[in-house]
């Protein structure tokens, strides 16, 4: 196994569960900056900016900067930095994360079907059904469909709630066409992340709770895989199917075992 030089590790589910901390996650991040470790905290989750989810854990007990994390949201905006130059017009299903990187590109953000050149959708907490109706209708004019990411559902205390993928589920099943999509499984967020820290691909670690998007990824990618047992439910089939270099109860367990890793 090659020598790990960082780390992406995941949040929902593997740091955090909604408000509550999962037990090792601040001992784990301030074992990598003791270390001089590079990481970056990776999530699907585009509804809040870095500077947003930096607060969060700080009211967790978790003092990190903005430049640690990178989101879905980031990658939407790298990708679209690389790919389109200028200005363009987007519709959007989203929150903060994905307005902000938007807004930084100096697109627009327009709000009738029949302006837009993107449609670009990730987790709204106040989708209904006229949002849904505008991105369909733009779609079938001929916008791009990107997707920040496709998960189903996210973890909670309570439950799984819908997810990001659960509306994009809704408007492919309209348009029946498959949107580009930036986050977790697919290689773009890793791609970008990585190079954020300077690092190559396989140097870098992966730790997350979900065997369909982090461990996947990180094995059709070349990653060490480093799976927690906390967050989305996983059965010994798809744990045993899916790999991993490494299980962990919890990151509390990761922590304690770090030298292991490097």
């Amino acid at each position: 196994m090659v020598r790990i030089k960082g780390f992406l590790i995941d949040l929902d589910g593997t740091l955090y569960l909604e408000r509550f901390l999962i037990p090792g996650s601040k001992e784990l991040l301030i074992e990598l900056e003791k270390r001089n470790i590079p990481y970056l905290l990776l999530t699907n989750n585009s509804t809040r900016t870095p500077q947003q989810v930096a607060k969060k854990l700080k009211n967790m007990g978790i003092e990190v900067t903005s430049k640690r994390i990178y989101t879905s949201a980031n990658a939407l905006g790298d990708y679209l930095r690389d790919h389109y130059t200028g200005t363009h017009r987007a519709y959007v299903i989203g929150e903060d994360g994905i307005l902000e990187e938007l807004t930084n590109l100096g697109w627009e953000i327009v709000n009738s079907h029949k302006e837009a050149e993107f449609v670009i959708v990730g987790l709204d907490r106040k989708v209904d059904y006229d949002k849904l109706t505008k991105a369909v209708l733009a779609i079938q004019n001929g916008a791009k469909f990107i997707a920040c990411n496709a998960d189903s559902s996210f973890p909670t205390p309570e439950g799984l709630l819908p997810g990001a993928g659960a509306i994009v589920s809704a408007i492919r099943t309209v348009v029946r066409k498959d949107p580009l999509i930036l986050g977790k499984p697919n290689e773009y967020i890793v791609k970008y992340a990585t190079k954020r820290m300077g690092l190559e691909i396989k140097e870098t670690a992966i730790v997350g709770d979900r065997v369909d998007t982090d461990i996947l990824l990180g094995k059709r990618m070349g990653m060490v895989t480093v799976l927690v047992m906390t967050g989305v439910q996983k059965s010994e089939e798809e744990i045993e199917k899916a790999s991993p270099d490494f299980i962990f109860s919890d990151v509390s367990e990761l922590w304690k075992n770090i030298s292991k890793l490097l």
